[in-house]
């Protein structure tokens, strides 16, 4: 009986061991050589650039996606209004940082306004909220022509559903619309250099010297 019992526990263990733990100690043991190592991210630099190239990966997809987690995307106007305050300043200061990285991308603003008032009216409004954003960003160094596609809802689109003033249904968003059909990185396979420049670029630290100082500092050695 005891051959019998000693195959029968080597069986059992052999079929625990094919199935799944959760076991800590089982896991590491009979997991696959370098799967620590591997955390399954290996490789996804170059599937990324083959992807581009190929035209597999919406490129203007993944910036959009980027663009709205990294900066904000909204500013808000005050009732009747597309005069920009302290604070959408500040939003959009921030937004022509982050644009200033990709002179490679196109963007577009989209007004909107709350529902008081005619839809004509308001579909104007929100033309020229849109266009005070892309004034502004134009004062912040980026170009016109990267910011031409400009668009007005009006009131229908809000996002709270309401025919009263409501300060989160007066506002203008920026979104990437697409590429500059005449810059040399557009499509190209070149992803990875462009984030490896913003990347060299900014370490680079500031500094309060000028050249008056210094040509000050060699007069008086």
């Amino acid at each position: 009986m005891k051959p019998i019992f000693t195959v029968a526990l080597a069986s059992s263990l052999a079929l625990g061991a094919c199935t799944a733990s959760n076991d800590p100690v089982y896991t590491q043991f009979y997991r696959e050589a370098g799967a620590v190592v591997d955390t399954g991210q290996f490789g996804n630099s170059t599937a990324n650039n083959t992807l581009i190239l190929t035209g597999e990966r919406q490129y203007t997809f993944d910036l959009a996606r980027r663009f709205a987690s990294e900066v904000g995307t909204t500013v808000n106007f005050a009732f009747n209004s597309s005069q920009l305050d302290a604070g959408a300043r500040d939003v959009l200061r921030e937004q022509a940082i982050w644009i200033r990285q990709f002179p490679e991308i196109r963007f577009r603003v989209y007004g909107h306004t709350d529902a008081v008032g005619s839809a004509a009216y308001n579909k104007r409004l929100g033309l020229a909220r849109a266009n005070a954003v892309v004034q502004y960003l134009s004062t912040q160094g980026i170009s016109r022509s990267r910011l031409e596609a400009v668009a007005s809802f009006g009131e229908t689109q809000p996002l709270i559903v309401t025919q009263g003033r409501e300060r989160r249904n007066r506002r203008t968003v920026t979104e990437v619309s697409g590429f500059v059909q005449s810059h040399p990185t557009v499509l190209d396979g070149k992803y990875a250099q462009i984030i490896y420049r913003d990347y060299v670029e900014s370490a680079v630290a500031p500094t309060g010297l000028t050249g008056t100082a210094g040509a000050d500092l060699r007069t008086e050695q």
